[in-house]
Order: C-alpha cells, then structure tokens, then sequence
C-alpha cells in the first residue's frame, strides 16, 4: 500500500481494489467506543474492533470483534493454530498497520496482515476504523470478510461486567 497517502485515501484505495463498497463518514470526536456507537445511532455490537495481535513469530494479524465483546484468546489461538498470542504496544501496532490506535482497520494496512473476523458480525451492516480520527467506516461485515480472506469463527466473549 502506497504509504504517501492518508489513512483514508488508503482505506478507499484498497476497499476500490478489492471491490468493496466502503461509505466513509465523518464524526465528532468521542471520548469511547459506546459514545462512538451512539453518535453513529448504533449499538456498540456494531462497531468493529481491529485489534492488532501479535504471533509468537514476531507476525501479526488482525482480530476483528464486536464493540461489546473481547478477544477470547484460547479461541483465537485454537483458530490460529498457535500456543501465544499477545497485544503488541500500539507503537509497535502503528509501525505493523500505519494506523494509530482508534484508526486501524486492516484496509489500506502498510502490511496485509491475516484476518480474523469474528462470527457473530454475520449478515451485519458495521461501522470500523477509518485510518483517521473523527471517521468511522461502514460495510457489509460479510462483504469484508470475503475481500479480505478473512478466517471467520467464534473468537470473542462478553466482557465481564464491571463490579
């Protein structure tokens, strides 16, 4: 991917290539994912997570969950096939994406990275990182996982409620 462009003229580049219809909003500022979800008119199940995971290897990919949920990582490392798996600094997540954290999607990434999407976003309309603050990107979960070859399978659990 073309690292001279902005994050969203990269996310545009790449959902045109692979044939993906993204629509691009803009939004206020918000201070957490439920205010994101509400300025949006949505629930925070239909925001999508792109969270950075970093392999054993030194590799990365991307795990995609609902804005209500976590990673459930003996899921995720069952479907990935490995024993570890572990958040990376969102230093060490910008060099892997080019996005900052708030921003990252695996569109327009400056390495295409493996993705998991979780199951549960099926047949769904979500909002995702737009490579900018202050920019949401809507798409058919479905019509993401096909272009990017994504692996879907239940990889997340509730959070807990906080006590």
């Amino acid at each position: 991917m073309d690292e001279t462009l902005t994050g969203i003229q990269r996310v545009r580049a790449d959902a045109s290539a692979r044939g993906l219809d993204v629509e691009i909003v803009e939004r206020p500022a918000a201070g957490s994912l439920e205010a994101a979800a509400a300025l949006l008119g949505l629930e925070p199940a239909d925001i999508m997570k792109s969270l950075v995971v970093k392999r054993h290897d030194g590799e990365f990919l991307f795990a995609l969950i609902p804005g209500d949920r976590q990673i459930s990582w003996p899921k995720l490392r069952a479907v990935v096939g490995v024993n570890r798996l572990a958040m990376p600094h969102q230093d060490v997540a910008l060099d892997a994406t080019g996005y900052e954290r708030g921003t990252i999607t695996p569109l327009g990434s400056t390495t295409a990275w493996p993705v998991f999407q979780d199951a549960s976003f099926a047949g769904r309309r979500v909002a995702m990182g737009a490579g900018a603050h202050g920019h949401s990107a809507f798409v058919l979960a479905d019509d993401l996982a096909g272009a990017l070859g994504a692996t879907v399978a239940d990889i997340s659990d509730p959070i807990p409620p906080r006590p």
